[in-house]
């Protein structure tokens, strides 16, 4: 087995002419001097390079648009710039909506006209609705048994450097 790996091993630094030649004259047109160590070493660098020129130019340039999952920064752009628009046009549709009701009360004669303010009204559609920001019974059981497992890796944690001191 060693004499097989000793083989190999010379076989690869023995060297090799490469030539080529015109089949009608044989003229030698160009020659060249390899070893199997150079081959492998520059096909292997050829095709390395050729990998990371590929993935440049897939990279930097408008062909990544082609590979599934990459968006162009112009949709990007102008998706971002409707979503804002949307936003803007549903806030600005709630603000009509909450005027036209207080018209039509004033209309109906349901509220008097001198209490009605398109500022007054304007603001109350502004006002963000109320969340239930307590806590429930099981968040409470969670944070305090979170608690305790805090207290016990402290109190292992203390025991451990007090015991490195001494």
């Amino acid at each position: 087995m060693t004499k097989k790996k000793f083989d190999f091993r010379k076989k690869l630094f023995i060297k090799n002419r490469l030539v080529i030649l015109n089949e009608n004259t044989f003229e030698e047109i160009f020659s060249f001097r390899l070893t199997l160590m150079n081959v492998f070493v520059m096909f292997t660098l050829g095709g390395i390079f050729l990998i990371l020129v590929t993935t440049f130019i897939i990279a930097f340039t408008p062909l990544r648009e082609f590979i599934p999952g990459y968006s162009s920064s112009q949709l990007k752009r102008n998706a971002t710039e409707l979503a804002i628009k949307s936003d803007s046009l549903e806030r600005v549709l709630k603000q009509n909506e909450a005027y036209l009701r207080g018209v039509q009360k004033v209309l109906k004669g349901e509220l008097e006209y001198a209490k009605f303010n398109k500022d007054s009204i304007l603001a109350d559609v502004d006002e963000p609705s109320e969340v239930n920001m307590k806590a429930t019974e099981e968040e409470i059981k969670l944070r305090e048994e979170v608690a305790k497992m805090e207290k016990e890796q402290n109190g292992k944690t203390q025991n451990k450097k007090k015991s490195d001191k001494k």
